[in-house]
């Protein structure tokens, strides 16, 4: 089948661990988050495209990304930045709106937040602990899109606080919003999905689609091939939706270029790997796609034959950060120069 490749984006997307464990160059909180800083920096000199980072609670990862969002988008100028993905179960949707907002006028409008119902965690219902309780009749699910409803609403800059007669401060006449506002921050809001009809949801929503290295298993079909399918289902649902601006979907691989004795010594043996399944939750059978680790020859041949990246406008390298800055600018450097051109991505 033949296979027409777009120009691609191409970013990473780090999970920021930290450890004081053997052979770990981020060993603190602090090294984390600096380190983050440093290699979206690194990226945007590389010439990719995007630095996106996850978020997790209760755990020795990144947290609370807009601080990492709004430091990476002083540093930079160029390269999107963006979350893979803030689990909206946490979240206070106005809060959210004014953090989102300041981060993406200091980056210059260059924001792509990646929200989602969020996944297992470290602690149970770690929400509860934040404050947030599903309302009579949800379960956590229904309270993460609750959540999402007010947060794209109030992202739309419209008017809807009743304004103090006797204001410290001059107001604008009418209804007042959440102040600061970030004219077309709505546009670049994504979500994670999981299963094809949440990916159908997301496009009623208007929300871009960012799908993982693992989706609900559906059909029994290899994963690069379901995924390829949740993105044109999503793609069919945002055209009946009748949206007027081009949607966009990404998808995430952990893909190695062995160049040399170091990336063989750490990615060697992946290269074997193949989609497997589990149970991430006891009703809910999960495929997890394959990594990727080869010569760039290789790699060029196995990725040609990747459905869902061809199907995708943007691909994030999924990259092992507690290896330091420098190794995981050279990961990124590989693909770029060694590979994506070959694929006419570059």
């Amino acid at each position: 089948m033949e296979m027409d490749y777009p120009m691609k984006k191409i970013g990473f997307l780090s999970f920021g661990h930290w450890s004081a464990g053997q052979g770990s160059q981020v060993r603190s909180g602090s090294d984390a988050l600096l380190q983050s800083i440093d290699l979206a920096v690194a990226a945007e000199e590389l010439g990719a495209d995007g630095a996106y980072f996850r978020v997790h609670h209760f755990a020795r990862q990144l947290a609370s990304p807009f601080p990492l969002l709004a430091a990476a988008g002083a540093k930079t100028s160029r390269i999107e930045l963006g979350t893979g993905v803030i689990d909206m179960r946490y979240e206070n949707p106005l809060y959210m709106v004014e953090d989102a907002g300041a981060a993406d006028l200091i980056a210059g409008g260059r924001l792509q937040l990646g929200i989602s119902r969020g996944s297992g965690e470290q602690v149970n219902d770690g929400w509860r602990y934040f404050g947030y309780q599903p309302a009579e009749g949800e379960d956590h699910a229904d309270m993460a899109r609750r959540h999402t409803a007010a947060f794209l609403e109030v992202l739309k800059g419209e008017g809807f606080a009743e304004p103090n007669p006797q204001p410290m401060f001059p107001n604008p006449p009418g209804m007042l919003r959440v102040e600061p506002h970030s004219e077309g921050l709505r546009d670049r809001v994504w979500w994670g999905a999981a299963s094809n009809a949440t990916a159908v949801w997301a496009a009623k929503m208007g929300m871009n689609l960012q799908s993982s290295t693992l989706k609900t298993d559906e059909t029994g079909a290899a994963f690069h091939v379901q995924q390829a399918e949740q993105i044109r289902a999503y793609r069919a649902a945002w055209k009946e939706a009748g949206h007027t601006r081009e949607p966009r979907t990404s998808v995430s691989r952990s893909i190695f270029a062995l160049m040399n004795d170091m990336d063989r010594a750490y990615f060697g043996r992946s290269g074997e790997s193949e989609d497997h399944v589990g149970f991430l939750d006891p009703n809910t059978r999960s495929i997890f796609g394959r990594s990727y680790a080869a010569e760039p020859e290789i790699l060029i041949e196995q990725l040609a034959k990747d459905e869902a990246i061809a199907e995708a406008d943007t691909l994030l390298l999924t990259v092992p950060n507690q290896l330091g800055v420098d190794y995981n600018a050279h990961v990124i450097e590989s693909i770029l120069t060694h590979v994506a051109p070959a694929l006419g991505w570059r």
